[in-house]
């Protein structure tokens, strides 16, 4: 979900448009095989001599932990983006209830990354950004190719640096 064209401002012009990499569902993922075997396993366990309401309930509870554990995680995954315009760093989340931040370029005052190894070979990573604010870091994680992102950033912070 790219950052919609009415959110940017006269001579604004997006440079890196992202969402945290599929790495994150992968922990949800896990949770719903997990909720289904066992749902399966108790299931069978009861198997004819429950009356019914066991297994309802046993369903019931999976249907409830799978929509806790791994869809909403999934939708929050999906309306997660990060944007960095040739301004500003826009960060946008969020199912119901939108929540946005923006840090103009002009505040940041240091950018960095870390990945570790499953990062390195998933090729993602958490970029953090100190800006002149009261919260100091923002760290956005499990950015797609964050070598690439914290290149680019680092010429945008550059660029207005020195035309300053």
């Amino acid at each position: 979900m790219p950052l919609s064209p009415k959110l940017l401002n006269d001579g604004e012009e997006v440079v890196v448009d992202t969402r945290t990499h599929a790495k994150a569902l992968l922990v949800p993922l896990l949770a719903l095989i997990l909720i289904l075997i066992v749902a399966i396993f108790v299931s069978r366990a009861i198997g004819d001599a429950g009356d019914g309401l066991v297994g309802w309930l046993t369903w019931a509870t999976a249907g409830i932990a799978s929509i806790l554990l791994s869809v909403i995680p999934f939708f929050n995954w999906l309306t997660s983006t990060y944007a960095i315009t040739n301004r500003r760093l826009v960060t946008r989340n969020g199912i119901l209830t939108k929540r946005g931040h923006d840090i103009p370029l002009a505040r940041i005052s240091d950018v960095a990354f870390e990945h570790g190894l499953i990062d390195r070979m998933l090729g993602c990573g958490t970029l953090i950004i100190s800006d002149a604010s009261t919260h100091g870091t923002v760290s956005l994680r499990d950015i797609p190719h964050v070598e690439d992102a914290h290149r680019m950033l680092n010429g945008l912070l550059n660029d207005i640096h020195h035309n300053d």
